[in-house]
């Protein structure tokens, strides 16, 4: 089983509609080792991550008027690339982690979008 981010808002008694992924989309935000070997890793908390390490202990909901903070979070692993891909322990090699990073990155960053549209919330779990 692997990370997966994607849209909820709130129904009017509190309970939480996961959105379907749009047709040619998926919601994979990495396998269930990234927890710890990326997302919670040292080098991404080194960046100053509040949203992105939490996987590493729990799931993740960041609620509708948080999803506005989260977005340039989730764009400064984007800016760290090649660093990142040099830390984090993935074994494909560092062009294997760079793509696979990308990748990764993208649905949570298009979730966090959807979201905001949505007036909803992204769960990563």
């Amino acid at each position: 089983m692997g990370l997966s981010a994607d849209v909820f808002p709130r129904e009017p008694d509190g309970q939480r509609r996961i959105l379907d992924v749009p047709e040619g989309r998926d919601d994979s935000a990495g396998f269930e080792s990234w927890r710890r070997t990326v997302w919670g890793s040292g080098p991404v908390r080194a960046l100053g991550a509040r949203f992105l390490p939490v996987p590493a202990g729990d799931d993740v909901a960041i609620e509708a008027e948080e999803v506005g903070e989260c977005l340039p979070e989730v764009a400064l692993p984007r800016e760290h690339l090649d660093a990142l891909a040099g830390k984090t322990r993935r074994p494909r090699g560092r062009a294997g982690r760079r793509a696979g990073l990308v990748r990764r990155l993208r649905n949570p960053e298009v979730a966090a979008s959807r979201a905001r549209v949505a007036e909803g919330g992204v769960p990563s779990q």
